[in-house]
């Protein structure tokens, strides 16, 4: 096939990868609120808040914050390299060969949207556990953990949302052009 017929062919993905990523995202995502919670991001001492007076590196090598941080790498893989992120490949190797063929397929752009914007807030709960903010990584944890799980169970993928928004309004992407 010539690089023009390849250019011609409408190119997306398989819109249950990205759910299945979202699933174990969720997942890992659950386990980070719970370290969390009950961690260094939300204890309290005699004097207050206990990462306060904690050091750098206790706050590095915090559960919740080491775990963050493996989401957020896995969340910056997704957007710099999304055909080899682990859980992509996973899906492409282990799951989507059972299934049937998609019915049709999703623009790749808007998911790997998403993906940056878990990185920001993976990246915001990080800092904010690193500056010593109390119950920063956990809120930032959950807010990523409830827009994974909805894109997971429902489908509803609020980063893809917010893209198109911001499409419509001409900030990101190009406008598709309208169906007849």
């Amino acid at each position: 096939m010539s690089e023009r017929a390849d250019a011609a062919t409408p190119r997306g993905i398989d819109p249950r990868g990205p759910r299945f990523v979202a699933g174990i995202t969720a997942v890992l995502l659950l386990v980070d609120v719970f370290l969390g919670l009950t961690g260094l991001s939300t204890a309290r001492t005699a004097d207050g808040w206990a990462i306060a007076s904690a050091t750098p590196g206790e706050r590095f090598l915090d559960h919740a914050f080491l775990l963050l941080l493996a989401i957020a790498v896995l969340f910056a893989w997704g957007v710099a390299s999304p055909r080899t992120a682990p859980w992509g490949a996973l899906y492409r190797a282990l799951v989507a060969p059972r299934l049937g063929a998609p019915t049709e397929l999703e623009d790749p752009r808007p998911p790997r949207f998403a993906q940056g914007v878990g990185l920001l807030v993976a990246v915001i709960g990080l800092a904010l556990h690193l500056l010593g903010v109390p119950w920063g990584l956990t809120i930032a944890a959950a807010a990523a953990f409830v827009a994974a799980f909805l894109n997971a169970v429902f489908g509803l993928c609020l980063g893809c949302q917010l893209y198109l928004l911001l499409q419509r309004a001409g900030i990101v992407g190009r406008a598709r052009p309208a169906s007849a």
